[in-house]
């Protein structure tokens, strides 16, 4: 095999390798929720030290995470065939693979960083744009709006790592520019980003998160043009992906929740992914 590449990522970039790395896990298992193989030949090039996300829970949780936005951006096209998808904070996802329906257009959006390195791995085409740019500055919007609508945008643990003010203005400025729209991304609370940053920090990970909401409802209350459509927690999950889950860890799922509903229910709903509609968007 060829020699490992060494990367040079931000601090915030540098999570994007978390869902890489769950995804190449997955892969390998005999019944993967994903089947992601160029997550596992990814893994293989990068020059890192993936070892530390080896937990078992973190592993599943970012698999289902990235399994139930693939759910909403499939509805999003099973309505709208030749839509436009735009991936926020893109890093190494291969969600275009796994979705592509031969007519859609699509947009990977990450920091200049992250798209040096994901121009590694990924190439461009005709209906497939890389852009490289923060989701603050409105300079990328231009490249999206020559795509054709309905519009639908995947944030996937990116607006955790900003701060609320970041978030309204980065949705607001979607909302505004992108009337039928459709938005996904993930929200948690208070108590559970206390956790997790002091988890980061055990497994040297230096990017922290920043935004707490409380409930995901708060989102229509700054009236920005965005409603709220759906909201799941990760043991919430829709039929079409809990039928691929591996027996044991369905079984698992049934005998945590009904053992311990009080603490289930603290757990997860203390982390949720939701999914938004701009005011014209069914």
């Amino acid at each position: 095999m060829a020699s490992r590449q060494s990367i040079q990522l931000g601090q915030v970039q540098e999570s994007l390798l978390v869902p890489l790395y769950a995804r190449a896990v997955d892969s390998l298992k005999k019944r993967p929720i994903l089947n992601d193989p160029k997550a596992v030949e990814m893994v293989q090039c990068i020059d890192w030290d993936f070892r530390r996300f080896n937990q078992r829970r973190r592993v599943l949780g970012c698999t289902l995470r990235t399994a139930m936005f693939d759910e909403w951006v499939k509805d999003f096209l099973g309505r709208h065939p030749e839509g436009t998808v735009v991936e926020i904070g893109a890093g190494l996802n291969t969600r275009f693979e796994r979705l592509d329906n031969g007519t859609l257009h699509w947009f990977d959006l990450d920091l200049p960083d992250a798209v040096e390195l994901r121009r590694k791995f990924f190439i461009d085409s005709g209906r497939r744009v890389t852009l490289a740019g923060s989701i603050l500055d409105p300079g990328w919007m231009a490249a999206v709006r020559q795509s054709p609508g309905p519009y639908c945008f995947v944030a996937e643990a990116v607006f955790i790592y900003l701060t609320e003010q970041q978030v309204k203005a980065a949705l607001a400025q979607i909302a505004d520019n992108f009337p039928r729209v459709s938005i996904a991304f993930d929200t948690t609370t208070r108590r559970a980003i206390n956790h997790e940053n002091k988890d980061h920090a055990r497994r040297k990970l230096d990017a922290r998160f920043a935004w707490a909401c409380e409930d995901p409802r708060e989102i229509e209350r700054w009236k920005i043009g965005l409603r709220l459509v759906e909201s799941r927690t990760l043991m919430d999950l829709p039929d079409s992906l809990r039928s691929r889950l591996s027996l044991p860890v369905r079984a698992a799922f049934r005998v945590i929740t009904k053992l311990f509903p009080k603490l289930t229910k603290g757990l997860t709903e203390a982390y949720r992914l939701n999914l938004f509609a701009g005011q014209s968007e069914a």
